[in-house]
């Protein structure tokens, strides 16, 4: 049945000519943006794991950030520590060189009290943005490596090291003077004692070092598959967009030409009066 009052048939077109100017428009945005979930009303699950992902993401860069910091703070104080331990042996070895009987032990004398200034100049120069980790007694340093999320709770996580006593160790080197004693065994003792705690300081910043080197790629690898599983998630699939664009151009031609023939239906009644 044909009707002047309404016309079905254009009514249908009119529906097909709309969904598919909403299903271009929305490829269009797909397309701009580089999003196929750009807002909660797109995939609202999606959304908002993206989100959380992403600011965990960016925790973790900022997190890599401060651990350079510290890494090249630990990493000064560990040459400085190495350096340290190298000057230690050689006033140990200048010490038992000293209790030969032939040995000029006031020139040995001067040697070592070079060595010991040498070794408070290592220590005042092992500082890295003002932070020294060799000058003051050793204390537990504290770090944040990054965040969990274990058991629905949000924390933070961290590693714990020990700075170093390296003015201790100049300290009982510099009160050792082989001029007035007769045995310097004691002083020997004392100097052997001094290297073998130069060593530990070394040895234990250097661990700490490469814990810190261990955690900052661990965080950049996290980081990079954390953006990865949110691109999954929220990217636009471009050649398929891009696909899907064209295909709706031509549905918009169809649609629009069925839109006009059906338009033209209420003039084909009037033939029936003529």
């Amino acid at each position: 049945m044909s009707s002047l009052l309404t016309n079905n048939s254009a009514l249908n077109a009119l529906n097909t000519l709309r969904a598919v100017n909403k299903g271009a428009n929305e490829t269009q945005d797909r397309i701009s943006t580089g999003l196929k979930v750009s807002s909660g009303k797109d995939n609202a699950a999606y959304f908002s794991i993206s989100k959380t992902m992403s600011g965990d993401s960016g925790m973790y860069k900022a997190i890599d950030e401060g651990l350079t910091l510290t890494k090249n703070s630990v990493a000064t104080a560990r040459v400085g520590a190495e350096n340290v331990e190298g000057l230690a042996k050689q006033f140990a070895e200048r010490v038992a060189f000293a209790q030969s009987d032939t040995a000029d032990r006031g020139k040995v004398q001067e040697e070592l009290d070079e060595l010991s200034a040498r070794i408070q100049t290592t220590i005042d120069q092992s500082s890295f943005n003002g932070q020294s980790l060799v000058s003051g007694p050793a204390s537990a340093q504290t770090v944040v490596t990054g965040v969990s999320r274990a058991g629905g709770s949000f924390q933070t996580t961290s590693i714990t090291f020990n700075s170093v006593d390296l003015a201790a160790i100049q300290s009982t080197l510099a009160n050792i003077d082989i001029n007035t004693a007769g045995d310097i065994s004691a002083q020997l003792q004392a100097a052997e004692g001094a290297l073998s705690d130069s060593i530990d300081a070394a040895t234990s910043l250097g661990i700490a070092e490469k814990s810190i080197e261990t955690q900052k790629e661990f965080l950049t690898k996290l980081s990079t598959n954390l953006d990865m599983g949110v691109g999954a998630m929220v990217d636009a699939d471009m050649e398929a967009e891009a696909a899907r664009s064209q295909s709706f151009k031509v549905q918009q031609q169809l649609a629009t030409q069925s839109l006009s023939m059906a338009n033209q239906a209420p003039q084909n009644l009037m033939s029936l009066f003529r």
